[in-house]
């Protein structure tokens, strides 16, 4: 099974930004486990802060993989166009958030990306990621 996890904008700053809401370890260390924890399937990792990059890698595999995992970051909120391409891909996508977003701004409850996927996972820390992949 080969699952990609496709992080947004400023995830890659995971274990030193905000850590009292996103924890302290970094995503490229918590990859590392997921890895070795899900060893049976072929994980990869994509992180971008640019939005047409990331609906790029969308449509670069989402015919191809069984499911992408997609922390769209600030980007849930504002971007139509990766919503257009999650409807346009056949591969199912698991919506993650680290942080509670019903617990934050008032702007963090609207989420683009929701109405497209096959599930959302909101507010267990990077152990989301870990329940977006048994999902599958």
């Amino acid at each position: 099974m080969k699952i990609l996890i496709i992080n947004g904008p400023n995830l890659n700053l995971l274990g030193t930004r905000e850590p009292e809401v996103y924890g302290s370890e970094s995503f490229e260390s918590y990859f590392k486990t997921l890895q070795n924890q899900f060893n049976t399937m072929q994980l990869s990792y994509y992180q971008s802060n640019i939005e047409g990059e990331l609906i790029s890698k969308l449509q670069e595999v989402g015919f191809t993989y069984d499911g992408i995992i997609l922390n769209a970051g600030a980007y849930t909120h504002t971007s139509i166009g990766i919503a257009d391409a999650i409807k346009a891909i056949t591969t199912p996508v698991v919506e993650v958030h680290i942080s509670n977003t019903f617990s934050r701004e008032t702007f963090r409850h609207q989420s683009f990306i929701s109405p497209h996927s096959k599930g959302v996972i909101i507010g267990f820390g990077l152990k989301s990621y870990e329940l977006a992949l048994q999902s599958f």
